[in-house]
């Protein structure tokens, strides 16, 4: 799994400019906390993180950025487990797998562990998939749900 790092303002204009996004104060503020945290917020949660060291900053803002950070490949969108509630983001987009509690927190899988999970898709299941269906399986997504034990 990548590691969450807070992103300094030249790494994030190379980066943005790697993946062809365009680079302003807002974009940074925003990417940088969201790169910082494992805690993979929701948009509000992250104007409330930023909104300390950047007070204006609107949610119209923030998920605009997202949205930007999202379709360059700078972060992934979670989608609510319930599938009613808000989405939550990570920009770690590296493939690794959550699990997510029925409060809705999302949490990554340590990398030790997740290796010992076995292979989600079996090379047969993908290719008869491909076959039967007439599609490319480009990626798996693995979720784990899980709920607090006290």
């Amino acid at each position: 799994m990548g590691e969450h790092v807070s992103v300094s303002d030249k790494a994030s204009r190379d980066l943005f400019r790697q993946h062809g996004l365009r680079c302003t104060k807002q974009r940074q503020v925003i990417y940088s906390a969201l790169s910082a945290t494992s805690a993979h917020p929701t948009a509000e949660e992250l104007l409330g993180m930023v909104n300390a060291g950047e007070p204006g900053l609107s949610l119209a803002t923030v998920y605009n950025t997202l949205e930007a950070l999202t379709s360059c490949g700078l972060a992934r969108r979670l989608p609510s487990h319930s599938g009613n509630g808000p989405c939550r983001y990570d920009a770690d987009v590296t493939q690794h797998i959550h699990i997510t509690t029925s409060d809705g927190r999302v949490l990554d899988v340590p990398e030790d562990l997740a290796a010992r999970l076995p292979q989600p898709l079996p090379r047969d299941i993908s290719d008869e998939l491909e076959s039967r269906l007439g599609v490319k399986i480009t990626k798996v997504h693995v979720e784990i749900r899980g709920e607090d034990l006290a």
